[in-house]
């Protein structure tokens, strides 16, 4: 049949098997909206308030379900207005799709109205971006970015579509949806080097990072380590990888990790790491980090091999498959000193848990998990209230946590909790700071409008909070430009929005507050007071080893 470019990108989305996307309209891509229109009964589209925000909801909305997140903009600004949800997809390996309009081909490189180079503007943060030229080449190059998207290590791919390549026709002949590419496993000699090498140790430690939520390998990390009797920690990215209260599980390690996987991660003497990237915020210092251990590294990304540490065995494969054939070549170990270990270092961290009563960053986290549903996704923003969060809330099942780890985007969380919400048709949950939550607020218009059930903790210190810490412990407390001191009403403003929301000052009030937000059929904002002083620990100084951590 027939149709034009417009129908022919709408039909192709359809025929991935697209349900929702994300976006929003304007000049040069108004012919793909009103083919959205035409085909309204088999494709939703969300119209988001800001196209920054619609990017990550898409992105949300591919965390919380594993499928191929999408979003729709104009050229000019709103393409560039995408650029910061494209980078943060990227960071954080997430499977999303960008189309955006362009001005005709004839116009191109004539500084045309709201003409920009969006492929070259984006080309170091895709995974590879496309111009499509003409018409009869649309609905493969749709097609390929689907399946680039989703293949190996996934992330976000662009197509650029020129106004007339919308409005001009060719035959178009639906197929199946793109596959992404065959999934293979580690070599065998490989996998051997590895097995060998995880045999000889007696303190093995498995590191758990967002890859395997990726490749939905979280039987086999769990069955790894029970296999070698190892603990598990995990990145900010592998959170809800393994359910919180596995027995092996000790939290997150890092700079704001758990003090008992932090110092077992530094203490093993073999490191098995699973789809993680052994980022700065992970290592520390890396030379005093690759002392006395080895490291077995599974990663789909060849690249990431010994890119950022000293590698023993590393293993290019899928990890789901590449585990699959590694524990069959592991002997079964019960290592008593470890654990016991283990134990001490358990020991000493309930020691530094929070022992103050009333509110407080950690009260109010624990308070919250009383309310999480096992499929309820938390979406956060970045600064000390994601790390309370990535601290403290329980996670029974996988793509739960919702965060930006890479570029570490302050106002990503709301776009992305309304995409989780979506993609789940479970109520979301964003936490947030007064700073985060101030870059994009005007996505509650959105929650709003198309009633997603969303509760928006605020974690309310007045400051721009992780910036402050810094400066108090590194900066002489000299506090440039972190002391918001702004007189915005939270709940008022929530009810501008059509939302509803409250206050919070004390425990007893939080824990009200948040029933009635659970209780509540749309979005509702909790405005919850936070001292200022309140800081995040564990953490160690930057460029610092495991030996300088701070406790409290």
């Amino acid at each position: 049949m027939k149709l034009t470019g417009a129908d022919i990108l709408v039909r192709t989305l359809i025929e991935q098997g697209c349900k929702t996307v994300f976006g929003y309209p304007g000049g040069q891509i108004l012919n793909v909206y009103d083919s959205l229109y035409k085909y309204g009964d088999e494709i939703t589209h969300v119209l988001a308030a800001h196209e920054q925000g619609a990017a990550h909801a898409a992105d949300g909305y591919a965390r919380s379900t594993g499928k191929v997140g999408v979003v729709i903009a104009t050229s000019g600004p709103g393409a560039t207005n995408l650029v910061t949800g494209i980078a943060t997809a990227m960071l954080d390996s997430v499977p999303l799709v960008a189309i955006t309009g362009n001005v005709g081909s004839d116009s191109i490189g004539r500084d045309s109205f709201q003409e920009i180079d969006i492929t070259g503007v984006t080309l170091p943060i895709t995974k590879h971006n496309y111009f499509v030229g003409s018409v009869e080449e649309l609905a493969d190059t749709l097609r390929e970015a689907f399946r680039i998207a989703s293949s190996g290590r996934p992330g976000p791919v662009l197509v650029d579509v020129p106004k007339n390549v919308q409005i001009s026709s060719c035959e178009y002949e639906p197929l199946p949806p793109a596959l992404p590419d065959e999934k293979f496993a580690a070599k065998d000699i490989r996998v051997e080097q590895a097995a060998e090498l995880i045999n000889s140790s007696v303190r093995p430690y498995v590191y758990v990072g967002g890859g395997v939520i990726s490749a939905g390998a979280y039987d086999e990390a769990i069955a790894l380590a029970e296999t070698i009797d190892a603990p598990i920690g995990c990145s900010l990215m592998g959170i809800s990888a393994v359910p919180t209260k596995n027995p092996r599980f000790l939290g997150m390690q890092g700079m704001h990790g758990h003090y008992a996987s932090s110092v077992a991660f530094s203490e093993s003497d073999c490191i098995i790491a699973l789809g993680g990237r052994f980022n700065d915020r992970v290592t520390g210092d890396r030379e005093k980090f690759n002392e006395k251990k080895h490291i077995v590294h599974i990663d789909v990304d060849g690249s990431e091999l010994g890119k950022n540490v000293t590698v023993e065995v590393g293993l290019r494969g899928d990890l789901k498959l590449t585990l699959e054939k590694l524990i069959k070549l592991l002997s079964k170990k019960h290592l008593p000193a470890w654990q016991a270990r283990i134990g001490e270092l358990k020991a000493v961290e309930s020691q530094y848990s929070c022992d103050k009563g009333g509110l407080n960053p950690h009260t109010a986290m624990y308070a919250l998990n009383e309310f999480l549903g096992e499929n309820t996704a938390v979406a956060t923003d970045v600064g000390q209230h994601q790390m309370w969060a990535a601290q403290d809330l329980s996670f029974s099942k996988p793509r739960r946590f919702i965060s930006s780890g890479g570029l570490g985007t302050m106002g990503f969380g709301m776009g992305a909790a309304i995409g989780a919400a979506i993609g789940s048709g479970e109520r979301s949950v964003l936490v947030t700071g007064d700073g985060s939550f101030g870059m994009n607020l005007n996505e509650l218009a959105t929650a709003v409008s198309y009633r997603v059930p969303l509760v928006v903790l605020i974690m309310n210190n007045g400051v721009l909070g992780m910036v402050r810490q810094w400066q108090t412990l590194f900066f002489g407390k000299r506090y440039s430009n972190t002391v918001l001191a702004r007189k915005t009403d939270f709940t008022a403003l929530a009810k501008a929005f059509g939302a509803e929301g409250e206050r919070a000052e004390t425990l007893g009030e939080l824990k009200s507050a948040l029933y009635h937000a659970f209780s509540y059929d749309g979005a509702y904002v909790i405005d919850c007071a936070v001292d200022k002083d309140e800081m995040v620990f564990p953490m160690v100084p930057p460029g610092a080893s495991v030996e300088n951590l701070i406790l409290k």
